[in-house]
């Protein structure tokens, strides 16, 4: 019950500290600081951990040299450097949550509601991500960084940074796409010409041998991912809503991230037939674009003011995670497993530790 009790928690500081800034921003710093403590410095918390921790003793034995010519090479540099240092394992989750958390807070800071931002992104994206899957993780804070220079129309900046992050997980690679979108205007037919150029794009990576492993691993096997129904299923309802509701008034509002914001609610509707194929890859997937999602989310009463249902509307993601996140920690087995009890390690390792 810790992990509902904490998002209850929240849920409360939003509801009382209210869309004031000041009262807002303060109440939004102090939470970012708790969240990446309670992320970095976790024991022996999250599904990934002993995986992880193999990675940390296979690096052990070898160099920078070596490290660099792995896939996804900064990961291993990573664990390379704190093995440098005479680290222990435990601080690779450290650096994972300071990338993370700092792509995070590059979006939310230009929310009018930052606090909402980051309330509602702890039930899913930060329990899965830095808490669990920690290359993935700084993938996504290097794709929040990439998100903004992309609404800025900084081509070679949003190629760097979508670069840098695929050293750490090469998913991310598939948003490279996105380049030609990145500057000029946005508009149908540019859209449509993009899509034709992307192709060749699409090709290529489906060529690769990320991709193959990707298929042999999460397609041919069956694998599935527990709760992927529902997370894709969220995606798709902001998508449909915000080309239902909020698009003619963002454009607007929010000129300068219009295009991001309508791409991405465009991607969130192909997440859906991509489920069919493997639940896993959609999954992976539908993380990279929660940050857009939650932006979605926290704008939601600056666009709906005179909707006759805007307190209905505006409410509905907080209460939907909160039930949705209520029976994930209370029937899931592997929650249950991989992430009670929580215990960290911010003052000291526990006794008897073997790090």
């Amino acid at each position: 019950m810790i992990y509902v009790l904490l998002f209850s928690a929240m849920l409360a500081l939003r509801y009382f500290s209210g869309t004031a800034t000041a009262a807002n921003r303060l109440a939004y710093r102090c939470l970012l600081v708790a969240l990446f403590l309670f992320s970095a410095f976790r024991f022996e918390v999250g599904p990934d951990w002993t995986g992880y921790l193999n990675i940390f003793n296979i690096q052990r034995w070898s160099s920078y040299l070596e490290a660099s010519t792995r896939s996804e090479p900064g990961y291993w540099i990573l664990n390379q450097f704190i093995l440098e240092m005479g680290w222990s394992y435990p601080w690779v989750n450290v650096f994972s949550s300071l990338v993370f958390f700092a792509g995070l807070h590059t979006i939310a800071k230009r929310q009018p509601d930052p606090l909402g931002f980051l309330v509602l992104s702890f039930p899913i994206l930060i329990v899965n991500m830095p808490m669990s899957a920690v290359r993935q993780a700084m993938g996504i804070g290097m794709l929040c960084f990439a998100y903004i220079a992309f609404s800025e129309k900084k081509t070679v900046l949003f190629v760097t940074l979508i670069l840098f992050g695929a050293s750490f997980h090469n998913s991310i690679l598939v948003f490279l796409l996105l380049v030609p979108l990145v500057g000029g205007q946005y508009t149908r037919n540019r859209l449509i010409l993009s899509g034709l150029l992307a192709i060749p794009g699409v090709v290529a990576l489906a060529s690769t041998r990320s991709a193959e492993v990707m298929q042999s691993r999460y397609i041919e096997s069956n694998t599935e991912a527990a709760g992927a129904v529902f997370r894709v299923g969220i995606l798709l309802a902001t998508g449909l809503f915000f080309q239902w509701k909020l698009k003619g008034t963002w454009r607007q509002l929010y000129p300068d991230e219009f295009k991001l914001v309508s791409i991405g609610s465009l991607i969130m509707l192909t997440v859906v037939p991509v489920i069919l194929a493997s639940t896993v890859i959609a999954d992976r997937f539908g993380y990279y674009l929660i940050p857009i999602e939650l932006t979605i989310f926290t704008r939601m009463p600056y666009l709906l003011q005179t909707d006759r249902y805007r307190r209905f509307y505006c409410a509905a993601p907080y209460i939907g995670l909160l039930l949705m996140f209520a029976v994930w920690t209370q029937k899931s087995w592997i929650f249950q497993l991989a992430y009670l009890p929580y215990e960290t390690w911010l003052f000291g390792f526990p006794s008897g530790s073997r790090y």
